[in-house]
């Protein structure tokens, strides 16, 4: 009798079986006169099929920025079977500049978080979570192993050590136990090899018990007059010999200071001991930009005193009028307008030459727990400033509480850092590359001047001085055209109204 097929009256199946998307709680049981498809006793079976089973969809580690390798899990936002819809926020990444949102790029449900809460150092591309379809198993959902992190730059592998020495190793004097073992300068080893002599034999005068030149020559007048004999090695054991333990290494020296420094053990509180801070991704890429800054681009420095008089009696003014701004704020917009009437230093280095950037972002360097921030103040030379006042105190918040976008930090023309608040009167800064320059601002300070009056008469007059140092890459920007600048700023900064 032959066997007939015939579907049920479920539409989602059918959908399913002619290549349109559907619902996949079917069941699959067998009838009288053959197959029908329904709602019946097997449907477990038919949902664990592999080919009616989707595949689950990857939440791997992503790239929130530029110089992002590695992100730490700060919190989940989403529980095992919660569900979840396109644009929802998942979890919390930490990057190496901010603690950003990683949201759902689909509906489903969250079936399995595979790294916790709390983890650190995640590579880009690491799977971190799974999420599956509406009304699919969820608490079996496997885990697929062909997902992991980007393998890492291979090093040269080293060659694993042979059973037998390749290269001959010269018979030296073995360390007999209770004599003094001695440091020796290369000088001092040549002589008493030369001559079949030990250092135990004299004493070190060097410096923290090295066996000098003199030493050794002492030794081998003292065996030319016959006061000691030659030394000569003793047949080693056929043992393989073994490095020596720190206690047998420290034990022997008479001379004060230790020839090994002490084992520092991290937290216990004895001797030459340390404490592990542990360091954050922004501190890590912090060190390595720095370094790299320092390192490659030729820094050079400029520095001038400007006159704050005019910027301080617009404050007030602007104070009567519940405007509050900071001294800081009009050295933001000051240095935007001196950058649009001097595109030569609104430039960067590309890694092959200078590049002049159609934009005037600025940079300003936040001081944060986790390290130092540079939240941008985008088209600064066409904000007033109270906008700017205002852009600084949301950005600046926002960096505190790790919660900057990439798009809010990631850039900028020209950086301005500002520590005048913290009592220091100058100082120098580091380039951030790629950018071309940096200005360091100190705090505002009186100072007594000899000015002339109407009339011609010398007389004292205070003055609100700030002090502004200028690094610049050589490359882009040279001494002249940093002079110019700093002249123009200061120009600038001395009459406001040009600032409007």
């Amino acid at each position: 009798m032959a066997a007939s097929w015939r579907l049920g009256c479920d539409p989602r199946l059918l959908r399913y079986l002619v290549g349109f998307p559907g619902r996949r709680s079917v069941g699959l049981v067998k009838g009288a006169l053959g197959w029908s498809v329904s709602r019946g006793a097997n449907w477990r079976w038919f949902h664990s099929t592999q080919w009616l089973r989707g595949d689950p969809i990857k939440i791997l580690m992503p790239s929130l920025s530029p110089t992002m390798e590695e992100g730490n899990i700060v919190k989940w936002l989403k529980k095992e079977g919660e569900a979840v819809s396109a644009g929802d926020a998942l979890c919390e990444i930490e990057t190496d500049k901010a603690v950003v949102t990683l949201d759902a790029s689909d509906d489903g449900i969250l079936a399995k978080i595979v790294v916790e809460e709390g983890s650190k150092n995640i590579r880009l591309g690491s799977l971190i979570g799974l999420i599956v379809e509406e009304g699919e198993d969820w608490k079996h959902v496997e885990i697929p192993k062909d997902v992991g992190p980007p393998p890492p730059v291979s090093k040269p592998s080293e060659p694993r050590p042979s059973p037998e020495p390749q290269i001959s190793i010269p018979v030296k004097k073995e360390h007999i136990p209770g004599t003094l073992r001695f440091r020796l300068s290369p000088a001092a080893r040549n002589i008493l090899e030369k001559h079949s002599l030990d250092a135990s034999q004299g004493t070190a005068t060097g410096p923290r018990g090295i066996f000098t030149k003199e030493d050794a020559l002492k030794l081998v007048q003292l065996k030319q007059t016959g006061k000691i004999t030659e030394s000569r090695p003793t047949p080693a054991p056929t043992a393989t010999p073994t490095a020596p333990s720190p206690l047998q290494a420290t034990a022997g020296p008479s001379y004060p200071r230790p020839v090994i420094p002490p084992v520092s053990t991290p937290g216990q509180p004895n001797a030459g001991t340390f404490t592990e801070i542990p360091a954050s991704n922004i501190r890590r890429v912090i060190a390595k930009r720095l370094t790299e800054s320092k390192s490659t681009v030729p820094h050079a420095y400029a520095t001038a005193d400007c006159d704050l008089g005019a910027v301080l009696k617009v404050r007030q003014d602007l104070v009567k009028d519940d405007i509050k701004v900071s001294v800081n704020d009009f050295i933001i917009k000051a240095a935007a307008v001196t950058l649009k009437q001097m595109p030569d230093v609104n430039v960067s280095w590309d890694g092959e030459g200078p590049k002049q950037l159609p934009f005037i972002d600025i940079s300003v360097a936040v001081a944060t727990d986790k390290g130092l921030l540079t939240p941008i103040i985008k088209d600064a030379a066409a904000k007033g400033i109270q906008e700017i006042a205002d852009s600084v105190k949301a950005l600046s918040k926002k960096a505190r509480d790790g919660k900057l976008l990439p798009e809010e930090y990631q850039g900028g023309s020209f950086s301005i850092s500002n520590l005048g608040m913290f009592g220091i009167d100058e100082f120098t800064a580091v380039i951030n590359p790629p950018q071309a320059c940096i200005l360091a601002v100190g705090r505002f300070r009186p100072v007594l001047k000899l000015t002339e009056d109407e009339e011609g008469n010398a007389k004292l007059q205070q003055r609100q001085l700030i002090t502004v140092t200028m690094s610049s890459d050589s490359r882009v920007v040279d001494d002249e055209l940093a002079t110019r600048f700093l002249k123009s700023f200061k120009a600038n900064l001395e009459n406001p109204i040009r600032l409007a």
